[in-house]
């Protein structure tokens, strides 16, 4: 007999206390993405969700995070971003830019908002100019960067992931 049985449906692992994930994304063209990425949010313990655009949740797809996520709609990123800045959010974009650092070589804080960009289009210039720092998943080949909902997965995973290590 293996030494491996499967168990299904797990209870979920607990972050320390203080830690406090907030997502924020403009407006997606897809809102199979907006739904990806909330399912993504509720098992990372995302609690609050911040969506420009017309965003609507599929439950179907975002299964447990349509109920347990907060959406909230707001018309432009760079004044709620501002504001969360000011109530001492750590404010962290996932794109590849000039002076981007490795996601796996970045310190998270435990407030956190990570800003992911359009799928086509990524972050614009005035929400760039309000983050604090830029974070990037390095790719190994083609093409040159992960859907948006795998990408905010995987930066929710290593936010998570630091956490839980603390």
């Amino acid at each position: 007999m293996s030494e491996f049985v499967h168990e299904r449906h797990k209870p979920p692992s607990e972050l320390p206390a203080g830690c406090e994930l907030v997502l924020a994304c403009p407006p997606l063209r897809s809102n199979v993405n907006v739904s990806r990425i909330m399912r993504a949010a509720s098992c990372c313990g995302v609690r609050r969700m911040i969506a420009c655009g017309r965003p609507k949740v599929d439950p179907k797809i975002a299964r447990d995070g349509a109920e347990l996520v907060a959406l909230e709609v707001r018309r432009s990123l760079p004044p709620v971003l501002k504001r969360l800045g000011s109530e001492g959010y750590q404010l962290v974009g996932l794109e590849q830019t000039s002076n981007s650092v490795c996601l796996s070589e970045f310190p998270f804080a435990p407030k956190t908002v990570l800003v992911v960009g359009h799928e086509r289009l990524g972050l614009d210039q005035e929400t760039l100019d309000v983050l604090h720092h830029v974070v990037e998943i390095p790719v190994y080949g083609l093409p040159y960067s992960f859907n948006v909902a795998t990408a905010t997965a995987v930066a929710m995973y290593e936010y998570c992931r630091q956490m839980a290590s603390r």
